[in-house]
């Protein structure tokens, strides 16, 4: 028998345990939220700043670009300006812990229904289950962006308590998911292109060595 130089990589792969996946995930959307926090901050400013006085900010100058951005707010805010809102963020990455095991199951589910296994799934039952996956994680973490958003604006670092009273008491339940669907246009056609891709490409690399490969786990929210 020859020998397979990737056979026990391939091996090591499949045997890493389904929480040492998702523990790597959750650490990767942290590290990622903490480097691009100040790029969210400045998006959210971008986006809003010319609407005057919005969650009781007001800004004496627009920004020019987004350098300008970056250094206005490093000069006249510091550090604490450049991380508002980082905590939601932070709490944002519980996405993924819930649109991988998600995505499994309903891989699972059709593959059960079909007769088949999950690696005799069809590209239009990949691209389902990946954004019922991602449907099921954005509803239930959707709120953080909203919270984020409105921090990063406001320029505070903490009070994630204060922002959820204000805007449950304007906007009820309803509040929490402003953006909803634009966010779902946006995000679920990339979940299923992304991962229906890297299923299909995974399997045609990997055919002799079988169903060891699972689909890359998505940082963060938004």
């Amino acid at each position: 028998m020859g020998y397979d130089p990737g056979g026990a990589a391939r091996g090591a792969e499949a045997s890493v345990p389904f929480g040492v996946n998702m523990l790597a995930a959750g650490g990767a959307g942290a590290i990622t939220a903490v480097a691009t926090n100040p790029l969210w901050v400045v998006k959210a400013r971008l986006q809003i700043q010319d609407m005057g006085v919005v969650v009781g900010r007001h800004f004496k100058a627009p920004y020019r670009n987004t350098f300008d951005a970056l250094r206005r707010i490093a000069l006249e805010e510091g550090m604490r300006g450049l991380y508002c809102g980082l905590t939601p963020a932070l709490l944002g990455t519980a996405h993924v812990l819930i649109q991988f095991p998600a995505y499994e199951a309903v891989k699972e589910r059709l593959a059960r229904d079909a007769g088949s296994s999950v690696s005799d799934l069809n590209a239009l039952q990949l691209s389902a289950a990946s954004m019922v996956g991602k449907l099921v994680a954005s509803t239930c973490t959707y709120p953080h962006e909203v919270i984020r958003s409105r921090m990063q604006i406001a320029g505070e670092t903490s009070g994630i308590g204060k922002q959820v009273k204000e805007i449950f008491r304007d906007d009820g339940m309803r509040g929490f998911y402003r953006g909803f669907f634009v966010n779902l246009v946006r995000t679920l056609p990339t979940a299923a292109i992304t991962f229906t891709s890297y299923e299909l490409i995974a399997r045609h690399l990997q055919a002799p060595a079988g169903d060891g490969i699972r689909p890359p786990q998505e940082i963060g929210g938004g």
